[in-house]
Parts: structure tokens; C-alpha cells; sequence
């Protein structure tokens, strides 16, 4: 049985931020701090996994906005916290408010939307069939 989706769902979870989720590996030479797409990835993740268990076999969530504002740099070598909360449904989209901080202080803020992929095989093939001509 899975879990329910209400809003008000939130999960946290926490990356020590390593130096291949630095700027500098994203294509800023020497900038040796948590990278803003490293951030959004890190975002996508808690709120992917913050929905999974209410999910039914084969469906899955796909991204579709995402507005951040990077407030403050992180050094590599510290970690940081992403928080999701589900604040809105709307049949199959989903609307979180996240934040992220690091050991110091508030690091970002944001919306982010998903939508529920009933199939995720059948969106797969659909995305495959665009390199088939």
C-alpha cells in the first residue's frame, strides 16, 4: 500500500557538497563552491524522493519549473540541507516550496513543480521516438 499524497508532505535531506558539485567542475574555473545546477539537482532529488512512496508501480514525477533564488555560496567540504514541502496538487501537477541551508546559514529558496508520469515506460518511448526521425 502506498503512502497518501496530501499537501503539507516535506522531507530533508542532507550532501556533503564534494568538488564535483562545485562551479568549478560546472565550467567556472576555480570557484570551489556548490554549483546553482548541483543545487537544483540536490532540490529535484528530495522532492522526488519526498513523493516516491506515494506513487503507484510504473508511475514516476518528471520536473517542469523550477524558480530558485542562490542566496549565499557553500564551500566544498560543508554540508548542505535541502527541505521540500508539498503545498499544492492539481490532479497530476505538484507544487513544492523548498529551502536549503548549509551548516551557516540559509543558502536558497524556491518553487519547484512536478508532474505524475502515469507510465513512466510509455514517456520514455514517446521521448525515444524524437531520435527516431
Amino acid at each position: 500500500m502506498t503512502e497518501s499524497l496530501e499537501v503539507g508532505r516535506s522531507l530533508e535531506l542532507e550532501k556533503l557538497v564534494t568538488p564535483d558539485l562545485t562551479a568549478d567542475r560546472f565550467g567556472n574555473p576555480g570557484v570551489q563552491v556548490f554549483a546553482t545546477p548541483a543545487l537544483i539537482a540536490f532540490l529535484e532529488e528530495t522532492a522526488i524522493r519526498c513523493v516516491a512512496p506515494t506513487l503507484e508501480d510504473g508511475q514516476a514525477t518528471v520536473g517542469t519549473r523550477v524558480e530558485v533564488q542562490h542566496l549565499a555560496a557553500t564551500p566544498a567540504g560543508m554540508k548542505v540541507f535541502s527541505k521540500v514541502e508539498l503545498v499544492e496538487i492539481d490532479r497530476k501537477r505538484l507544487v513544492f516550496r523548498f529551502e536549503a541551508q548549509d551548516e551557516r546559514e540559509r543558502i536558497a529558496t524556491g518553487i519547484h513543480e512536478r508532474f505524475i508520469i502515469s507510465s513512466m515506460a510509455r514517456f520514455l518511448d514517446a521521448a525515444a521516438e524524437k531520435s527516431n526521425g
